[in-house]
């Protein structure tokens, strides 16, 4: 896998504040990367970094082959970048601005005005941006960050006010374009949403990365516990399976759902004996630990927390 970007001990300070500390990681063609993190983790900080618009204080961040901090910055033309609050010329009509983009990047309009369509403003193109909800200008900045079919996406919170339909329309759209080769890098508070999509999450903590990897890899090195929910038949009030080990975590939640905590090797004995003990079983799900759970792991373990 080629990298599109790569970021080799890069510190950013203002001043005593240190945003970023000692980062490193590649970013490879067609992968998709959730980047989280708190707000003044770094996560913006690393974006503007690969965009060239601030310059690392040490370390170094090849982007397309250039360095952005150079100054001469031939691979911009092939960057996508949405920024956390977008802003554009309230005069200017959704055409004009997507217009205005397209030319900036040497691009054909024609294609770039079909992305408006893409983004679901296909009917309001026509309109002063000014007239827009805040909905409708954050599927704008999405439009012009797909122009030119970017080979690297940086997205800042991009589904921040879109409906859940919009949300599917936009990830479908990203995920193709992973499909085909381009890089995304996507930074966003809804875990949920990454935790279905990403290939590999990248987790900061006040400038520094804790943690990097798939989110089976996480869930591996984090060896949080699974939980397993029975659907027991003729269970009597507050009564907990005979066959479950004496000092197995487990807890009623309503009815008949019993909730076990199982470590990731007893996830499969524990369904042995559920099943082998003649239970009368209605239903179950094992639920592996989620990305929100993960993400507190991880910043609670940098801090030094239990």
């Amino acid at each position: 896998m080629n990298a599109t970007v790569r970021v080799d001990n890069v510190s950013k300070r203002y001043g005593r504040v240190e945003a970023v500390a000692d980062v490193c990681f590649d970013l490879g063609e067609g992968e998709m990367v959730a980047l989280i993190g708190h707000n003044g983790a770094g996560k913006t900080t690393l974006m503007k970094l690969m965009l060239g618009l601030i310059r690392p204080t040490h370390g170094s961040i090849v982007v397309l082959g250039d360095n952005p901090a150079a100054g001469q910055f031939a691979g911009r033309r092939h960057l996508g970048y949405l920024p956390e609050n977008v802003s554009f010329d309230a005069a200017l009509t959704g055409r004009e601005t997507q217009t205005f983009y397209a030319r900036l990047k040497r691009e054909p309009v024609a294609k770039a005005l079909q992305l408006l369509d893409t983004v679901g403003l296909g009917a309001a193109a026509s309109r002063r941006v000014g007239t827009y909800s805040k909905g409708m200008r954050q599927r704008l900045g999405l439009a012009q960050a797909l122009i030119g079919r970017p080979r690297v996406l940086l997205l800042d919170e991009p589904t921040t006010g879109l409906d859940p339909e919009l949300r599917q329309t936009f990830y479908g759209v990203i995920q193709r374009l992973a499909a085909e080769g381009t890089t995304v890098l996507l930074s966003s508070h809804a875990l949920t949403e990454l935790e279905e999509r990403a290939a590999r999450v990248i987790i900061m903590n006040r400038g520094i990365k804790v943690a990097d990897g798939s989110v089976e890899s996480l869930r591996s090195i984090a060896r949080l516990p699974t939980k397993i929910r029975l659907k027991v038949a003729n269970l009597a009030p507050g009564e907990v399976p005979s066959w479950l080990p004496a000092s197995t975590a487990c807890r009623r939640l309503n009815g008949h759902i019993v909730e076990i905590d199982a470590a990731p090797e007893q996830k499969i004995e524990l369904l042995r004996c559920a099943t082998a003990a003649g239970t009368a079983l209605e239903d179950f799900d094992v639920v592996p630990p989620n990305l929100d759970e993960l993400y507190a792991h991880f910043l609670h373990k940098a801090e030094g927390m239990p």
